[in-house]
């Protein structure tokens, strides 16, 4: 009975989906017209109902019922309760059914607080979203129902893929739908002002939380995402150019320059034709990780579909939204108005600088990832990778970073280069000093001696905008800029130590013997079995000290699932202010020795550290853009009910 509910209420939500569509495209056209005031009501309900079904398809992986095809797939009744939860996601149907969820309920809370528009831009973006989401609910509901049942239960599921049975993957997905909805919700707002030619600072206010919100998300989800990849995968790194990891890069990319677009928009009037643009891509690249993700075409502990068929709906899906929206823009991009125009030497001409860099290096991504598909296609099998992303992605990366570091520190509108040449001079010094310094002392690559000196320079010219500054009085959103361009440093800084000093060695041993990698002395003492509740393994007891210190342990096993059957690689960490020592223990040998993989990482953990940093900066300058929005809004009210006293 609740997969019948859950079904029940996925197809009134599509219904609601259909009459949310039209009575917006009926509102654009009649204003006063009799289905004017349903787009609003159809939204929030519609949102309730898709949660309703979403909470039920919780509810038959919570108690594994086995007669659901889906449950019996991925799910299995000795898991562990999180992770048959998280079993509801993490598959192809469920984590649709959550993006439509998710996009459900944005476009009800669109519906029920969105004052700010006029009331024609409302109803357009409305009609935008409608249309978007009945693509899926249609997709789920033909293609792939996640309430389908068995003709007869099975007595045990399958269980899920051991990979994916971490914290971690438990909530990696639904932080990235929640960046992915965002982005549609933003799309669905630059359409709707592209419709009504209403592209104003009211547009991009009431579009920029939204944008600000995705950003937030898809930076933790890819922080999470690497440092996932990193501990569990047991390979000791944390971004591989993996055509699933680029998926989720090119939205962000995309989302980062938006959000310095529409930012610019809201307070300067200008770069109105680019907020729109951006805002269109930004969502292609969301459609285009979907799918990559979910049609098969890709094999990735990350993928999930595998029928050509559901692969071929997404592909028609992504041909429609991208293709109608590319035609729209190109139709209407011409009634834009220009906005107010700035000088090149000025702050919006660095964020349009970095915007440009941006997109370029979306374009090696997407070059580096859609290019092995298509010699795929021709029987030609090519491999993309470091080699080629790295320099490629730097040549622009390293500018931007320049500009990034001095941008800030430019006046609105227009400017002049010689104002800020001291603090230029300085940074470039400060490129100059690390570089040198970094290649006295290490044999690093050339790409990670300028990743350490741009993350030093990047750093302090993150600081200079408070230069001056009362502290107390300066507003979050210029702390939420500081913030996250410091945490780019930061990454950066994690990124370029662990290319530039990890040290690795392989060993074979029994225990008793002792090896060393960098400062550290490892000693073997053991190995023993262990079991967990789906899994049993063979732990390694490793002690570990640092340069003569006291020793800790670290255990990493090799661990066998039994449903589904599979090893995994489970590695250990000891972290330090400084570094990581990263084990992993791999198979044995005739000779009963261990095979035994060791890493010392300098400053690794600089790399999460930095996106958490990048993430909370965001979200400072979202309560800050909040805040300042509803004193506006206050303001104005009494200014209104002052006006309204006095007449009478």
């Amino acid at each position: 009975m609740i997969a019948e509910l859950g079904l029940a209420a996925l197809w009134l939500a599509a219904a609601l989906a259909g009459l949310q569509l039209i009575a917006g495209v009926q509102s654009v056209r009649q204003p006063d017209g009799p289905l004017a005031s349903l787009a609003r009501p159809a939204a929030v309900i519609q949102g309730v109902l898709a949660a309703f079904a979403f909470l039920m398809l919780l509810w038959l992986f919570a108690q594994t019922d086995l007669s659901v095809k889906l449950v019996a797939a991925n799910s299995h009744s000795a898991k562990p309760m999180i992770f048959k939860l998280s079993g509801a996601w993490g598959n192809h149907e469920g984590s649709m059914l959550l993006w439509v969820t998710v996009m459900a309920l944005a476009g009800g809370l669109i519906g029920y607080l969105e004052r700010r528009l006029p009331e024609v831009t409302m109803q357009a973006t409305l009609a935008t979203q409608a249309f978007v989401g009945l693509g899926f609910y249609a997709f789920l509901l033909l293609s792939s129902n996640p309430f389908e049942r068995l003709a007869t239960p099975v007595a045990e599921g399958m269980g899920l893929n051991p990979l994916l049975q971490d914290i971690g993957l438990a909530f990696h997905p639904p932080t990235l739908y929640f960046g992915y909805v965002g982005l549609s919700v933003a799309f669905s707002f630059a359409l709707g002002a592209l419709l009504t030619r209403q592209v104003t600072p009211n547009f991009a206010r009431a579009m920029r939380p939204w944008v600000l919100g995705a950003w937030i998300f898809l930076t933790l989800g890819i922080t999470a995402g690497s440092y996932w990849a990193y501990y569990e995968l047991g390979w000791g790194g944390w971004w591989f150019w993996d055509p699933v990891e680029n998926a989720s890069l090119m939205p962000w990319l995309a989302a980062t320059a938006l959000l310095h677009s529409v930012s610019v928009l809201a307070a300067r009037d200008a770069l109105r034709a680019w907020t729109i643009m951006l805002g269109v891509v930004a969502f292609s690249m969301s459609m285009m990780g979907t799918f990559l993700v979910r049609s098969g075409v890709l094999t990735s502990v990350h993928a999930f579909a595998v029928d050509p068929e559901r692969g071929t709906f997404i592909l028609v899906l992504l041909g429609i939204y991208i293709g109608g929206a590319l035609t729209i823009f190109a139709l209407r991009a011409g009634t834009v108005q220009e906005g107010e125009r700035f000088t090149a030497t000025s702050r919006e001409g660095a964020l349009v600088f970095n915007n440009v860099m941006l997109s370029a290096i979306l374009a090696v991504v997407l070059v580096g990832t859609l290019y092995p598909l298509l010699t795929e296609a021709f029987g030609i099998r090519v491999s993309v990778g470091p080699p080629y992303f790295n320099p490629v992605a730097a040549i622009f990366t390293l500018p931007m970073l320049a500009v990034m570091a001095v941008g800030p520190l430019l006046r609105w509108r227009r400017d002049g280069a010689k104002r800020i040449s001291k603090p230029a001079v300085f940074l470039t010094i400060c490129v100059l000093l690390v570089a040198v310094l970094v290649t006295y002392l290490s044999n690093a690559s050339l790409l990670a001696i300028l990743g350490l000196a741009f993350a030093a320079a990047l750093a302090v010219g993150s600081l200079l905008p408070l230069r001056g500054r009362n502290l107390l009085r300066t507003p979050l959103a210029t702390w939420g800029m500081v913030t996250a361009h410091f945490g780019i440093a930061v990454a950066l800084f994690g990124m370029a130590s662990e290319s530039a000093f990890s040290i690795e060695k392989l060993v074979a041993a029994r225990p008793g013997d002792m090896t060393e990698v960098g400062p550290w002395k490892i000693t073997l003492d053991g190995i023993e079995p262990v079991a967990g509740p789906n899994w049993t393994a063979l732990q390694a007891d490793l002690r570990a000290s640092y340069k003569g210190g006291s020793a800790i342990t670290l255990q990493p096993q090799s661990r066998t699932f039994w449903s589904p059957e599979r090893e995994t690689a489970e590695s250990a960490l000891a972290a330090r202010w400084n570094g990581q020592l990263y084990a992993v223990m791999g198979s044995g040998i005739e000779d009963g020795r261990r095979q035994l993989r060791l890493w010392w990482k300098p400053f690794v953990p600089m790399i999460w550290f930095g996106g958490i940093l990048v993430a909370l900066g965001g979200f400072l300058s979202l309560i800050g853009r909040l805040t300042a929005d509803l004193k506006r809004h206050y303001v104005r009210r009494r200014s209104a009910e002052r006006r309204e006293d006095a007449q009478v």
